[in-house]
């Protein structure tokens, strides 16, 4: 396991930055505002709704009125003898206060990026933080850029010729590159699907909190949620120097909230999952030390239409853990779907693939077997030092 954090930051706020900027968990939990900080207060942040008519280009852009947002492709991989890779890109905007945006160093905005690469007996990642208004991070979105230093994801879609037309979307065809000193990729994602939303049309609620206090807006604990997760990849990644061929699949996700967490919500386990018969299945439970747990997932059929599946579809339990950076962390599941004929069992291609980042925690690869057969990515946050 390696890792190496960049800060593009002046040293003397960093300690300060990182506080503010992610609360680690022990930090954000200790005053009861859950994993990371993000079921803290919101107030005065732009509230997530159900409703919302999404506009793209626009809306792969960075929304600075809400707390929190990212940009998260997940790949899974394999070069031409069939050994398997994954890797990871993430870029994190987090708004430290609500209000007009200021200039340079002052901007309320703050970035994180963070990349990895997998493989058997090997996880590898990397970090890089920037303040926003310098120009070390940000997003364009005609054309779609986001990057952070070096790293980016860009739109390469060719659009149409005829005026007026309307072109592809920005998410039809992207390049995808980050480097570090032991590793680095340079892809090529495309497909020719439409996106996917989550939830009730993109509001992707993350409890039943605020539905059973009786709130009429809906707006607590919840994100707008959509994906793509029908990447075909092509291109390159680079181990210690060696470059190597590698093509597979990819799953891109966009999400943004003020308060996307219940303030007793500690992490969350969060599975992207391409079946080799075409189906994907995106699922999730989210922890709570008060409450029973939240689940929530989307089934997608080959041709991209989704069905939103409710807590009473979903059965995920944990088979077995491992003791990573002095935390019980399940590395093996059985998911089940009874109403999509699913039981699968899913096992970490590295076990020990934690993320050394400023708010550490699991993401890699996994092998899917059982009812479907396939591969996908397993995320988990909030797994404390003990448990």
């Amino acid at each position: 396991m390696n890792a190496k954090i960049r800060i593009a930051l002046p040293l003397l706020i960093v300690p300060l930055w990182l506080a503010l900027l992610w609360s680690a968990a022990p930090f954000g939990q200790a005053f009861g505002q859950g994993f990371a900080g993000l079921g803290g207060d919101s107030e005065g942040f732009a509230e997530v709704t159900p409703g919302k008519i999404f506009s793209f280009p626009q809306d792969h852009g960075a929304h600075p009125d809400f707390r929190i947002e990212w940009w998260y492709v997940t790949a899974n991989l394999s070069d031409t003898a069939g050994n398997p890779y994954g890797i990871q890109w993430t870029l994190f905007r987090r708004a430290l206060t609500p209000g007009s945006q200021q200039s340079g160093w002052n901007r309320q905005q703050l970035w994180l990026g963070h990349a990895a690469l997998s493989a058997k007996g090997r996880h590898l990642s990397a970090e890089i933080a920037a303040r926003g208004g310098t120009g070390q991070a940000g997003i364009t979105t005609a054309p779609f850029a986001a990057w952070i230093d070096d790293w980016s994801l860009t739109s390469i879609a060719k659009q149409s010729p005829a005026a007026g037309a309307p072109g592809p979307d920005a998410f039809s065809e992207m390049r995808l590159t980050a480097s570090d000193e032991a590793f680095s990729y340079d892809l090529t994602l495309a497909t020719d699907k439409n996106l996917i939303f989550h939830g009730e049309s993109g509001f992707s609620r993350k409890s039943d909190i605020g539905q059973s206090e009786g709130s009429q807006s809906g707006a607590d604990q919840a994100s707008y949620y959509y994906s793509q997760p029908f990447f075909t990849v092509s291109g390159t990644v680079s181990l210690d120097g060696k470059d190597i061929k590698v093509s597979g699949k990819a799953w891109l996700d966009r999400e943004w909230s003020s308060q996307p967490l219940a303030a007793s919500q500690t992490g969350w386990d969060w599975f992207s999952l391409h079946f080799d018969s075409g189906e994907k299945l995106m699922l999730f439970r989210l922890r709570d030390k008060e409450a029973d747990n939240y689940t929530s997932g989307t089934w997608i059929s080959p041709d991209g239409s989704a069905t939103a599946l409710t807590p009473d579809d979903i059965i995920m339990t944990p088979l077995q853990t491992a003791r990573i950076a002095g935390r019980d962390v399940p590395v093996r599941w059985r998911l089940e779907v009874p109403g999509k004929g699913v039981e699968i069992e899913t096992a970490a291609l590295n076990a020990d693939s934690w993320m050394l980042t400023s708010i550490p925690y699991w993401e890699g690869p996994v092998q899917v077997s059982g009812s479907h057969d396939g591969v996908g990515y397993l995320e988990m946050t909030g797994y404390a030092v003990g448990e």
